[in-house]
């Protein structure tokens, strides 16, 4: 509360920093980011429905259900004061496809951040794995680093019978965030600024492959290489280059401006 009143009185708009996971993932991946991001900024990471506090919940695996459930939580959010997107691998489509909707609306971000994931008009090995059977599925996991130790090896294991089933639901929520996108009624370019991360090592999502996401921005755009794999969301000098940004895009405001 202090931090707030701070704020208040140096005039100056707390940043809301809204946080998409992984495929497959809650929100345990952004845990440290509050206290790496810096001064001024409010993290919220949303859990998709079928994990974390929403794990009793129906998983969703289309756009429109996506839509229904967050849209509504971030235009609160927008009309509060600025705020920015950072999604992660599958959370990247999520965050894509939630600027768009924000754009429409008339409350675009700050910018959209996104992590360890080719653009929607680029595919990966994933992009088509959703109904793949178990046994053409792990190896592909196994790849990317996505595989526990022994969850090949154990097909009644509680990995497979309780976190494949959620990894499936958001590879086909990831496959229709992809044709929506593709769609010049419902995707196409954004007119706002996107920053772009990539692991140097990233098997799934190379650096190379992610600089095409300056096709998806008629606005600015920059491109920066991290250490490690595709599971870097946990870092805190990522959290803390984001955190930058945020403070850097709300000085450059026009003063009385909204975003």
């Amino acid at each position: 509360m202090a931090s707030r009143s701070r704020d208040r009185e140096a005039g100056t708009a707390r940043i809301t920093l809204t946080c998409l996971a992984h495929a497959g993932a809650g929100v345990a991946s952004y845990r440290g980011w509050s206290a790496a991001v810096g001064p001024g900024i409010d993290v919220a990471a949303l859990p998709l429905p079928g994990r974390d506090s929403r794990r009793r919940e129906p998983r969703l695996t289309e756009r429109a259900g996506l839509l229904a459930d967050f849209l509504p939580t971030l235009l609160q959010t927008a009309r509060r004061g600025p705020y920015a997107l950072y999604g992660h691998s599958m959370g990247a489509l999520v965050g894509y496809t939630l600027t768009r909707a924000l754009a429409d609306s008339g409350l675009p971000p700050l910018f959209l951040a996104v992590g360890a994931c080719p653009p929607p008009h680029t595919t990966t090995v994933l992009a088509d794995a959703a109904d793949l059977p178990d046994e053409d599925l792990l190896p592909l996991l196994d790849e990317i680093g996505s595989l526990p130790p022994g969850a090949s090896a154990s097909p009644g294991g509680l990995w497979r019978r309780t976190f494949l089933p959620v990894l499936r639901d958001d590879l086909r929520l990831a496959r229709s965030l992809r044709n929506a996108a593709l769609d010049p009624v419902t995707g196409g370019p954004l007119d706002v600024p996107v920053l772009v991360f990539a692991g140097r090592d990233d098997p799934l999502a190379a650096p190379a492959a992610l600089r095409h996401w300056q096709q998806w921005t008629t606005n600015l755009i920059e491109l920066h290489t991290v250490a490690g794999g595709h599971f870097f969301a946990s870092s805190s000098s990522l959290a803390q280059h984001v955190g930058r940004a945020c403070r850097g895009h709300v000085t450059a405001l026009p003063t009385g401006g909204g975003r």
